[in-house]
């Protein structure tokens, strides 16, 4: 069984992935940034903060077989920064590539990267999705650190003997979840009424139990070397859509008032909230068609199946 490095062990994916790994019957180590106990006792864990120009990877790939590389400075709504993209290079980028450099000279055979659908670009016109192949399109600094990050490692692999696979995954969501999607199931729960029963967007969403399966398919399959993948649930839905079967899964009902999506964004406009409009009320697909047919994989879990369990987490979490 292959020995595998996954790196924020600690995060909302990384901790997911590596109880799968683990159930699975891999070996494995983890890096984090501090000290935890949350691992079982035969997972090997190092401490190694991947931001600090001093990082040193001895002695944590010796025996790894492949590198899941989930550690990354994450998009930040309001960066304040004076040089956001510089901050962001200085891990996604310059230490991604340092991690995968020490990885090849220590005989690591792969190195699947967790990067970020914001490299094809903020939003898709309703019908035509993203595809693998497309051109990349990064408007943000994040985005744009991420793709330099794709560039440098598929070059790396052209010179040495490592695949490099890269997974650009949409939003993430599951049990646990944080940011606008805890919000979201926060306003449900407590009723309060939201002008967004019209809106009929489409944006593809992935399952955190879908996005750790296909991780584990990219650890083995011999197709995925030095490939990009998209990865979704394979369903779309519009923001209206989503908070109303996020309602029924919370057990509640969802109050959400028929505004015109045109209203929406003309009021965002005026306050200075366009980039929430924008996540609110436009469309952002992709195609996951090479993922499936190159990979033989579908996402095991269905949208319903993935919005119960995580309504089911908060609500088991928020009684606390």
């Amino acid at each position: 069984m292959k020995h595998i490095l996954v790196t924020g062990a600690t995060g909302f994916l990384g901790r997911s992935l590596v109880r799968r790994l683990h159930g699975d019957g891999y070996r494995l180590s983890v890096s984090t940034r501090r000290p935890s106990d949350c691992f079982p006792p035969a997972v090997r864990t190092h401490v190694v903060d991947v931001a600090s120009p001093g990082a040193s990877w001895e002695g944590v790939l010796d025996g790894i077989d492949v590198v899941v590389h989930c550690a990354a400075r994450v998009h930040i709504m309001e960066d304040k920064s004076v040089d956001p993209l510089c901050e962001f290079r200085k891990v996604n980028v310059e230490a991604t590539l340092k991690l995968a450099r020490d990885a090849s000279r220590a005989g690591v055979r792969r190195f699947v990267f967790i990067s970020s659908i914001k490299v094809n670009g903020e939003g898709t016109p309703a019908g035509v999705p993203y595809t693998a192949n497309d051109a990349p399109r990064p408007t943000d600094a994040y985005g744009i650190s991420k793709m330099e990050a794709e560039k440098a490692l598929l070059e790396l692999a052209s010179n040495v003997d490592m695949d490099v696979v890269i997974i650009r995954p949409v939003l993430v969501y599951g049990p646990g979840v944080k940011a606008n999607f805890l919000s979201m199931m926060r306003i449900l729960v407590k009723g309060i009424p939201l002008p967004l029963g019209s809106v009929h967007n489409r944006r593809s969403l992935v399952a955190l139990d879908n996005l750790c399966d296909l991780v584990c398919v990219c650890i083995e399959h011999p197709a995925a070397a030095n490939q990009v993948f998209l990865v979704s649930d394979g369903e779309d839905l519009s923001t209206t859509m989503l908070l109303q079967r996020l309602a029924r899964a919370l057990g509640v009902s969802a109050r959400l008032l028929p505004v015109p999506t045109w209203v929406l964004k003309s009021g965002a406009a005026v306050i200075g909230k366009s980039g929430v409009s924008q996540r609110l009320c436009g469309s952002l697909q992709v195609d996951i068609s090479k993922t499936c047919l190159l990979l033989g994989w579908r996402p095991p879990m269905s949208v319903d199946d993935a919005l119960a369990a995580t309504a089911q987490h908060y609500l088991d979490h928020s009684k606390q």
